[in-house]
């Protein structure tokens, strides 16, 4: 599969919502994609970036006279609209012993706001100071607008701390960690990287409970497409995989001592309905054309043998262009397959049938370009299933491929298509819905082209909830706020949801031993590798990457691939926030607690 997986910390097209955009990210048998709607890669598109809010409101004040928060408002230049204090763990050390303090955190800020190509400022550009509390284990942070997801700063869907003392300069970090990543605040610290492998070992100065023992090594060694991974599971050569389920994943390993979990994660596949120009410009069209669409024959046809193959349960995916979890909206996209509303709207929108009984408006019937990564059989076998069907019921739906490179890098930022499915990869935090469905996210002459909405959808009432949400510091209203927008995505025939593509991991029973589950659906899956048991006594255990980085610079465009955050950043250097297997967040163990924030 050569999977390219790229991470989505939402925050530059093809990057990610830490990366506040939304980048497309590599998956499963050819997928690329990234989380939030684009991508880069295969067909699966990654949000990274973007952390989970939780639905409480914990550490979070508002005091009289806060700034506003409307759509798009902030606080006056020059003034501070809300803080946040963040309390260390006072045992919280780097690799040699030193301890982590604020000034890490102010150079985290200074390196990603200023580092040229840094590959998010989402968030960041919003700190006006990073400040010494009452001690050096006190971080005071201070913004000129309200920022609903601060739990993206500082965070694994973001950027993680990096130490002061490992750069020569905060302002400029381009030059650093372009082969090694010498410091850690985490379980684990790099022993060695190349070409072929990485190998890390326990970090003796690590303060928290989920050690590593001193005398394992956690080796990863890159795969480049499905096959070599199965073939490494089924040979010994490698002890843990995760790669994305398909049909033959399961076949292969039949019979073997290999054993597959399946969980839900941030994956979602969707088809989608490009509306700036072309055939679903028209508003009735659009609806005629969801509304034909079968979506639960489709998952029967499609969807429900690949979960079969690996003995789990699967269902449609109702929430929207997010997964199940605290911002799905629990009525959304309910039956959404209606063939007499869709020919009451298409009727009502000018639209009649003609001798060939295909739609026609003024006797011209449009061509749907219906694109997908060529070589992704799985989209393409969704292709031959739907396409007559579509022409039964009067729609002329022509394939419209093309390699990966060319629909996530060139056609898809483009708006060069009319309909296209692929999968995101979205972080917990909705915040990168913002970038991708607003109006003025939409490529055009006065952004440059670079907006990150690629499919040209354009709701006032929408965009600005979603603009709104994003200086909303309370979690109830900001959950109602995106709320607002995704039912909005239903009634607009945006696009239509398939499933919440699961998460696979997949393990050899002789080799590993322990906790090998719990973090299949985390954004920083296999999360908990320092506490696996080596069964077999070699001394390491051996993960196959689908990708393998070619820099380690956790602030650049290094950190735009999935499998660098997964194996280098995550695995070393601490975070306020961590992701957990539910798509919510919670505080590290860098910190004491929630910290506190203040809207003013």
């Amino acid at each position: 599969m050569s999977n390219m997986r790229r991470s989505k910390r939402l925050v530059a097209l093809a990057a990610g919502l830490a990366l506040v955009t939304i980048a497309a990210a590599c998956g499963d048998d050819d997928d690329g994609g990234s989380a939030a709607t684009t991508a880069a890669g295969n067909a699966t598109a990654t949000t990274a970036g973007a952390e989970t809010t939780t639905t409480e409101a914990s550490g979070t004040e508002t005091t009289e006279g806060s700034a506003t928060t409307e759509a798009g408002g902030s606080a006056p230049s020059g003034e501070t609209a809300m803080t946040m204090t963040i309390d260390l763990n006072p045992k919280a050390v780097w690799e040699d012993g030193t301890p982590i303090t604020w000034e890490d955190f102010q150079c985290t800020w200074q390196a990603v706001v200023n580092t040229p190509g840094s590959l998010t400022t989402a968030g960041y550009d919003q700190i006006t100071s990073v400040e010494k509390g009452s001690s050096d284990s006190q971080v005071v942070v201070s913004l000129k607008s309200v920022y609903g997801p601060y739990k993206t700063l500082f965070s694994d869907a973001s950027v993680p701390i990096i130490k002061k003392a490992a750069v020569d300069d905060c302002m400029d970090v381009s030059a650093d960690f372009s082969t090694e990543m010498p410091i850690s605040g985490r379980a684990v610290k790099l022993q060695s990287w190349g070409e072929n492998q990485s190998v890390l070992v326990a970090n003796d100065k690590y303060w928290g409970t989920d050690k590593m023992p001193a005398d394992m090594k956690i080796v990863f060694v890159p795969q480049s497409d499905t096959d070599t991974e199965i073939a490494s599971l089924k040979s010994g050569q490698v002890d843990y995989a995760y790669p994305q389920i398909s049909t033959a994943l399961g076949t292969a390993l039949a019979g073997s001592t290999s054993k597959i979990d399946v969980a839900s994660g941030g994956d979602y596949e969707g088809l989608y309905f490009q509306q700036l120009n072309g055939p679903f410009k028209d508003v009735a069209f659009r609806t005629g054309f969801s509304q034909s669409i079968d979506r639960q024959a489709l998952f029967d046809q499609i969807y429900a043998p690949i979960f079969d193959s690996a003995g789990a349960k699967g269902q449609l995916l109702n929430c929207g262009p997010i997964v199940e979890g605290p911002f799905c909206p629990p009525d959304n996209f309910q039956n959404t397959y209606d063939p007499a509303a869709a020919e009451k709207a298409l009727t009502d929108g000018g639209w009649a049938k003609n001798g060939d009984g295909l739609w026609a408006k003024d006797g011209q019937v449009p061509t749907i370009r219906w694109m997908v990564n060529a070589g992704n059989s799985r989209r393409e076998n969704t292709q031959a299933y739907l396409i007559p069907l579509l022409r039964t019921a009067g729609f002329n739906v022509v394939a419209d491929n093309c390699d990966a490179d060319c629909v996530f890098q060139q056609r898809l930022p483009a708006l060069d298509y009319d309909l296209a499915m692929y999968i995101n990869t979205a972080p917990p935090d909705p915040q990168y819905l913002t970038p991708v469905y607003t109006c003025d996210g939409i490529p055009s002459e006065a952004n440059g082209n670079k907006g990150q909405n690629q499919t040209g959808w354009c709701n006032q009432e929408a965009s600005d909830a979603l603009h709104k949400a994003d200086v909303t510091v309370d979690e109830k209203a900001r959950k109602d706020l995106i709320f607002t927008a995704l039912k909005a995505m239903d009634t607009d025939h945006v696009m239509l949801p398939l499933v919440n593509y699961p998460k696979t991991g997949v393990y050899n029973t002789d080799k590993l031993d322990g906790d090998l589950t719990n973090n299949t659906a985390n954004f920083f899956p296999f999360q908990s590798f320092q506490t696996w048991k080596d069964k077999d006594g070699d001394g390491q255990i051996v993960i196959g990457a689908e990708q393998w980085p070619s820099c380690l610079n956790p602030v650049t465009e290094c950190a735009n691939s999935s499998w660098y955050v997964w194996t280098i950043a995550f695995p070393m250097l601490p975070g306020v926030w961590e992701t957990k297997a539910d798509q919510t967040v919670a505080p590290s163990d860098l910190v004491t607690g929630e910290p506190v924030v203040k809207v003013l």
